[in-house]
């Protein structure tokens, strides 16, 4: 998104996050599995994973572990968003923040833990770190973060996964928000910004899990068949040229 100043949205910063954060609070839903009191490992700690970090303890969950190009950290009685942000903009890194133990890449990835938020590189879940996650739930912060033979592994372990092309795409909503303001030289409240996205990330994830639901399959490719559908029902009704 472009900046305030020359026509950018409110909310855009944030908007990768809070739609993941939206989407776990579907999948909590139909899970039965609440935020509060959910235990949460968050793989980066750029844009995306800090802004989750802060947006899913407000919801009263807890994150256990973090990491960041320089490695991770763990306590397992919890990690305070706040002061973890000022160490990171202090030290450049959340490695040495005080009353946390050290952690490699892959040990992040499979703590005991409820939820997992992978948030920085892809290709970082393959099929063997698949097989010793221990989440209950895989929320892709990041672009492509599982390989597709990890897909298959997590399924058949029954860990719920929120794919990508929707966990977040709240980014992409709201700067498709940013460009509707723009072409009406009229602009929205970060209010009416965040209830907007909360309506569509939850009306996607209704439409995805209930594709899942009937053809019993993970929810990436539901998603990839509620897309395809769509776009080919707008080609047959409107010809290839609009």
């Amino acid at each position: 998104g472009k900046p305030i100043a020359v026509g950018g949205s409110l909310g855009r910063n944030e908007a990768t996050a809070r739609g993941t954060v939206f989407t776990l609070l579907q999948a909590s839903k139909v899970l039965n599995l609440p935020l509060e009191g959910a235990k949460v490992v968050i793989q980066g700690f750029g844009n995306a994973g800090s802004i989750a970090c802060q947006l899913v303890c407000a919801e009263g969950a807890t994150v256990v572990a973090v990491s960041d190009s320089s490695g991770g950290i763990h306590n397992p009685q919890g990690l305070d968003p706040s002061t973890l942000n000022s160490w990171k903009a202090e030290h450049g890194t959340v490695v040495g923040y005080p009353g946390a133990d050290d952690v490699s890449n892959e040990e992040l990835l499979t703590l005991p833990c409820d939820i997992l938020i992978p948030a920085a590189l892809e290709n970082q879940i393959n099929a063997r770190v698949a097989e010793k996650i221990q989440a209950k739930v895989v929320a892709e912060a990041a672009n492509g973060p599982t390989t597709p033979d990890a897909d298959d592994v997590l399924y058949d372990r029954g860990i719920f996964l929120i794919p990508d092309i929707l966990c977040n795409a709240g980014g992409v909503t709201v700067s498709y928000f940013e460009w509707v303001q723009d072409m009406q030289s009229f602009f929205w409240t970060e209010s009416r910004i965040n209830e907007s996205l909360k309506e569509i990330m939850d009306r996607a994830f209704e439409a995805v899990y209930q594709m899942s639901e009937l053809h019993e399959v993970h929810m990436r490719t539901a998603a990839y068949m509620l897309a395809v559908s769509r776009v080919a029902e707008a080609t047959t009704l409107r010809g290839l040229y609009p």
